[in-house]
């Protein structure tokens, strides 16, 4: 093997442990700062295809990690307005108007209330940032929604993401 190719491996092994740090970092963040359950990336590998990638957790049974979500429920719809910015807090996914295989795809996994925040970088929807709330409804604060904002266009601005 080439000293070139060794060291372009490296590098790439390089960016994604930076990756890798700065998300969990982030996700820690979420989780000490908002006070939620849960707090996740949902990563999108594919065009409106994704798993959760990392998580950051009140209790291990909690764990969603590998899940890939209802895509029969994210559509290029839903897509199109996280693109274009869409923050989306949900008090109580019983009580809130959401589409049904929204909602049991929500109970499914012990959520009571969710705030979404779209990670986007110059290519487009790189991701979104989740807090879960899983005890019970939460009316999310406004602070609350700054930070994950805070650390969605921090972890846009990343190269290590930029790049990915």
């Amino acid at each position: 093997m080439s000293g070139d190719r060794l060291q372009n491996i490296v590098n790439r092994l390089t960016d994604r442990l930076k990756r890798d740090v700065l998300i969990e970092k982030s996700l820690y963040d979420i989780r000490e700062v908002v006070q939620s359950d849960r707090a996740v990336l949902y990563y999108f590998y594919r065009q409106w295809q994704g798993r959760v990638t990392c998580e950051m957790l009140s209790a291990i049974e909690l764990s969603i990690l590998g899940s890939t979500g209802p895509d029969e429920c994210f559509n290029g719809e839903y897509a199109a307005l996280y693109e274009a910015g869409r923050v989306r807090a949900i008090a109580d996914i019983e009580t809130e108007p959401i589409h049904q295989c929204h909602r049991l795809f929500l109970r499914s996994m012990k959520v009571r209330a969710n705030l979404v925040v779209p990670i986007l970088t110059e290519k487009g929807l790189w991701g979104l940032l989740i807090a879960h709330q899983c005890s019970g409804p939460r009316t999310w604060l406004r602070s609350d929604i700054e930070f994950m904002q805070k650390q969605a266009q921090n972890m846009a601005m990343s190269p290590t993401i930029q790049d990915s």
